[in-house]
């Protein structure tokens, strides 16, 4: 039917995708090591004092 042919063919377009992103190798944007937000140097959930105290926010 019409509706397993286009689902065939999402599937088969999805492999294609990942298949081409595992092989291309492309370098990472974006590292663990370059966040710069607040919110995720927060451990979840957030501890009592959290929102008590101003964070200090340094340049790296």
């Amino acid at each position: 039917s019409v509706g397993s042919l286009i689902s065939m063919v999402a599937v088969f377009m999805f492999i294609l995708i990942i298949w081409e992103a595992f092989a291309a190798e492309r370098p990472i944007l974006f590292s663990e090591g370059l966040s710069s937000s607040l919110e995720w140097l927060h451990f979840t959930p957030p501890a009592d004092h959290s929102y008590d105290e101003t964070p200090m926010v340094s340049n790296y």
